[in-house]
């Protein structure tokens, strides 16, 4: 998923931002730019995939996972947002970006699965 957010932050955002996604975000980019929420898709992304590589250490875990979601509930909330005020073509979106950040939360709850050795065999 990590180099999903990373190539949706440089192909997605900062190559070519399509019109719904920018006139949705109004309420964050008069504050940030779209190439600064760009590169944070992109940091984001490379936050997970290093952070899924290393192995039995929680708390980095814990720093992927939170930076998978993160971008997402963003999105997520500003095309909540526009949907209700401006832009009613956004709910839509809104619900598959809070969705998606609520599965993102739902995962990095789960255990990790027994090392093999230790599994039972059927």
């Amino acid at each position: 998923m990590g180099l999903g957010w990373a190539g949706y932050g440089g192909i997605g955002i900062l190559a070519n931002p399509r019109y719904g996604t920018t006139r949705s975000l109004d309420d964050i980019t008069r504050h940030v730019s779209m190439e600064v929420l760009g590169w944070l898709w992109v940091a984001a992304g490379v936050i997970a995939v290093v952070s899924g590589v290393v192995r039995r250490c929680p708390r980095v875990q814990a720093g992927g996972f939170t930076a998978l979601a993160t971008p997402a509930a963003l999105w997520g909330t500003a095309f909540a947002i526009a949907a209700v005020t401006s832009y009613p073509a956004a709910a839509g979106s809104a619900c598959g970006w809070v969705g998606f950040a609520l599965g993102i939360v739902w995962v990095s709850g789960m255990d990790d699965p027994l090392p093999p050795y230790l599994r039972k065999r059927q």
